[in-house]
């Protein structure tokens, strides 16, 4: 009996051995309430992570140690939010304890102030914090008490230009699997992004390009209402030879590096284009940008994060 217990022990290490601890992995979701924290969950359930929506955060070393030993569960995602209450400020001296257990990431979901309002006004849902408040200071407030939380965050998210297929499709690309079954080529998303840098450089940008030194079509009374997406408004700027050589260097260098960012694992890539109101050079540039990776082989999505919609 005593040899069949000493057998039965010496077999265990062969059984975890199956899923390495290196192989596990725990996201933990957190940010501004109201930029998609629910539906990045969702995304990461889609993957096949096991979602837990507001964890406490006493327990979270207790759960890294459970996904650690568990035989089934080698991936998990969890939502940490203002909704914890003062408990928040721990997170970046617990977050060193899990990281001690599990490899750990911590995404921080942010968007402006007007979209957060504007998606609070659409769905009339209260925000976390207003009690008696306006959701303007609420949104204020609860920057604050995040602030320390952003700050130990892996990757921030601006997702004021996403809608919520968008941002599933931003994290299932991020996150996504990376195992070989599908062509690395295949894998790498490209979003060129135009914004205003009157509103403020997007968050999420990987690339930032200031296309400011190409004259406004704004000035030009015909063109004021219209944006780079107009074929006219695009036909003017690409008529200046300082756009041809611009896009010229820039396709160019784009060529150059989006292998390496392939070879390296990169999954989504931000290219952002910017102008004074993110109306019609960046709108103009991030559509011809498109257009030649796209050519390229390259998947592509456009997006036009202050044009009018």
């Amino acid at each position: 009996m005593q040899s069949k217990a000493v057998a039965k022990k010496a077999s265990r290490p062969r059984k975890s051995a199956v899923v390495l601890p290196s192989s596990k992995e725990l996201v933990i979701v957190t940010g501004i309430s109201g930029a998609g924290k629910a539906s990045a969950l969702k995304a990461f359930e889609d993957l096949g992570y096991y979602a837990v929506d507001n964890l406490p955060l006493e327990l979270l070393p207790d759960f890294a140690v459970l996904v650690h030993d568990s035989p089934e569960m080698n991936r998990a995602a969890i939502v940490v939010d203002v909704r914890e209450g003062p408990t928040l400020d721990q997170l970046p001296v617990i977050l060193l304890k899990v990281k001690k257990t599990l490899r750990t990431s911590v995404i921080f979901l942010d968007a402006t102030d007007a979209v957060l309002v504007r998606r609070y006004s659409e769905t009339r849902r209260p925000h976390p914090l207003s009690r008696s408040e306006m959701v303007a200071r609420s949104i204020t407030s609860e920057r604050q008490l995040l602030d320390a939380v952003r700050n130990v965050a892996d990757f921030i998210i601006d997702t004021s230009g996403f809608n919520v297929h968008e941002l599933r499709a931003h994290v299932q690309a991020k996150f996504g699997p990376q195992d070989g079954s599908v062509s690395p080529g295949s894998q790498l998303l490209v979003s060129c992004l135009s914004f205003g840098f009157k509103n403020g450089v997007p968050l999420d940008a990987d690339l930032v390009f200031d296309v400011r030194f190409l004259p406004n079509p704004h000035f030009v009374p015909e063109f004021r209402k219209l944006t780079g997406q107009d074929p006219k408004v695009a036909k003017y700027v690409r008529d200046f030879p300082q756009t041809t050589e611009f896009l010229e260097r820039v396709t160019g260098m784009m060529l150059f590096l989006l292998p390496h960012y392939i070879k390296e694992g990169k999954s989504y890539l931000t290219v952002a284009f910017g102008c004074t109101g993110g109306q019609h050079r960046s709108v103009m540039m991030a559509e011809e940008m498109g257009k030649r990776l796209e050519k390229a082989g390259y998947r592509i999505k456009a997006v036009h994060r202050d044009m009018p919609r």
